[in-house]
């Protein structure tokens, strides 16, 4: 059974992106949909257009059975059972297909959160760790949307460290039932659910997973959560009160609750950045028509540079964000290729294998977004922060995204923490590459001049690694065992880590798409990736260097700065005229030109 965990050579390994040359055949893009998959994304946007948005107000007011006859349509269109297995009642296809559905159904916040709650983390669990009797009776019905599942994992004084729960499980007397008491909080879709998915201590000290039917005896909710936002999704707590369920409703191993827990958590990181991506796209079409129709001066306000500015950014960013969220279901889907999800282990074992780019899509993306709609916010200016225009709901519905599916704080630690787990276990050479480089920091290699479309870029993206692997390396050789508890230091990396994936996601996207369609047919990607490079090189060196000082002083502080300027050095670019160029096209579009 170990064997058939493995991942299989032919794929890429997770966290590899730092260490080695990615070769474009590997990097999954959007130019590389089938014609099934835009069928998808098709179907998804003009449900969302022609029978969600009618009914937002509704939805806006919390109006369950508005929600629920949605998702039902939804279920009737397939879009509830993407990734749920044919026999199943479902699709069974892919999750490039499944966030492609979930970029959609950002159409809006609330919705959004209902739906993906229900298909990612409140169904998945059953998918890949269910036994057959589970799946037959809980599956199709998720699948059609006659059930409504949710996720019950946090509680009070548990929410980021989930293993402290409270909640407790004990066999009843008979062995016949579970029973448990505790009280789970911010269940998403609670008000209106079928199911729970929740999480317990079995005698209070194996972390395990249940599945509570609605109705089921001492299970009862608590009020409606008065949010900041997604004010259209329902967030109830769970109370369970001598709460009574079968004992066959034991869900996976008991004391294995964990791996269930933060392995669809994973998955629900990746789906996320698809979903906010959607919502940044959405707000960019906003902002530009907005822009374009608000004179001030006798001119449109599109026309200010100031404006432009903002626009060309936001849709430099949602580019970004684009290609890293699919790379990473791309990644995760050739994993998957071929393997028989009925054995929980190999799911685990292939899903968990990008736990790293699946935490930096989530913090990355999410604040890309809350960048796109605090500049929508400010493009509308006053009208922007009043309820009659959308600026505002975008802006209040976008911040809960850096809370959910763990904190990006969280996310941030996760990232070096699970990169240097691998390299103890001899599953990536990170230590031997860093150590290697330290003989290029007194002795540099003559930078070759790049030849080729992006090719200064793709230079970029290969010395910006060194960066990386230079300041993990002197973190770890500084701090040891003591290196977990300095968080600045290991979020440092984590930011400089993930502009590295971002760049190179949007640079290889970029020179795909011009392999096969010609460069001049990429002009416009070509300058937000240009412009893209510049801006996260900038960030790159700044993080680094302020870890790089946390770390060190004197004269081996000053030659690490040394290298690092090596490694960041690059010729200027007028980035004013290449977000110049993108923002004319977001103003001619109105909206997302990509």
């Amino acid at each position: 059974m170990a064997t058939e965990a493995k991942v299989p050579e032919t794929v890429t390994r997770g966290g590899s992106f730092l260490i080695e040359e990615s070769a474009p055949a590997d990097v999954f893009t959007p130019g590389d949909f089938t014609e099934e998959q835009r069928m998808i994304g098709e179907t998804a946007a003009a449900f969302m257009e022609n029978e969600m948005t009618p009914r937002l107000p509704e939805i806006l007011a919390l109006k369950y059975d508005t929600t629920r006859e949605l998702l039902k349509k939804m279920g009737d269109l397939g879009l509830l059972g993407i990734e749920i297995p044919e026999e199943y009642g479902g699709m069974g296809l892919d999750k490039v297909s499944g966030c492609i559905a979930s970029e959609a159904s950002a159409r809006d916040g609330s919705f959004a959160v209902s739906y993906m709650g229900h298909t990612g983390i409140g169904t998945l669990p059953i998918v890949y760790f269910g036994t057959k009797e589970q799946k037959q009776k809980y599956l199709p019905k998720f699948a059609s949307g006659e059930w409504i599942s949710s996720y019950s994992l946090s509680e009070a004084s548990s929410a980021s460290d989930a293993m402290n729960a409270k909640a407790k499980a004990v066999l009843s007397a008979d062995g016949k039932s579970w029973v448990l008491n505790g009280e789970k909080m911010w269940l998403t879709n609670a008000g209106f659910a079928d199911v729970y998915i929740t999480f317990a201590k079995v005698d209070g000290e194996h972390f395990t997973a249940f599945i509570i039917d609605k109705g089921s005896p001492g299970v009862s909710l608590g009020a409606e959560e008065r949010k900041t936002g997604i004010k259209g999704s329902s967030t109830r707590p769970l109370i369970l009160q001598d709460a009574t369920i079968p004992r066959e409703n034991l869900l996976g191993e008991i004391g294995k609750g964990h791996k269930i827990a933060f392995n669809i958590l994973n998955i629900g990181r990746f789906k996320l950045g698809a979903g906010v991506t959607g919502g940044a796209k959405l707000a960019i079409g906003q902002a530009a028509e907005y822009a374009k129709s608000r004179t001030a001066f006798g001119q449109p306000i599109a026309s200010f540079g100031l404006v432009r500015e903002k626009l060309g950014e936001m849709a430099i960013r949602a580019y970004a964000s684009d290609s890293m969220v699919y790379r990473t279901a791309g990644m995760i889907d050739r994993n998957l290729e071929g393997v028989d999800l009925s054995d929980p282990q190999v799911a685990l074992k292939r899903i968990e294998e990008y736990d790293v780019e699946c935490s930096m899509v989530k913090v990355w993306c999410s604040e890309m977004l809350d960048y796109v709609v605090d500049e929508t916010v400010q493009i509308f200016a006053g009208a922007g922060y009043v309820e009659d225009y959308p600026a505002e709901r975008f802006w209040r519905d976008a911040r809960v995204n850096r809370i959910f599916e763990g904190t990006n704080e969280i996310n941030r630690l996760l990232v070096p923490g699970r990169l240097i787990r691998r390299a103890m276990k001899g599953e990536l050479p990170i230590f031997q590459k860093a150590m290697a480089l330290m003989e290029e920091l007194t002795s540099p290699a003559p930078l070759e001049v790049p030849e080729g479309f992006l090719a200064a870029e793709a230079r970029q993206v290969a010395q910006a690694k060194k960066v990386a692997l230079m300041c993990l390396g002197v973190a770890v050789q500084k701090f040891a065992q003591e290196l977990e508890q300095q968080q600045e230091v290991l979020g440092l990396f984590a930011d400089v880590a993930m502009e590295i994936f971002a760049l190179e996601s949007a640079v290889i996207r970029t020179q795909k798409r011009a392999a096969k369609e010609g460069e001049d047919a990429c002009r416009l990607h070509e300058a937000a990736v240009r412009c893209f490079a510049q801006d996260a090189l900038d960030r790159i060196e700044s993080q680094a260097r302020r870890l790089l000082a946390a770390v060190d002083e004197g004269d081996m502080l000053r030659t690490y700065l040394a290298a690092l300027k090596r490694f960041t050095k690059r010729e200027a670019l007028n980035t004013v005229a290449l977000r110049r160029e993108v923002a004319a096209a977001v103003v001619e579009k109105g909206g997302y030109p990509f």
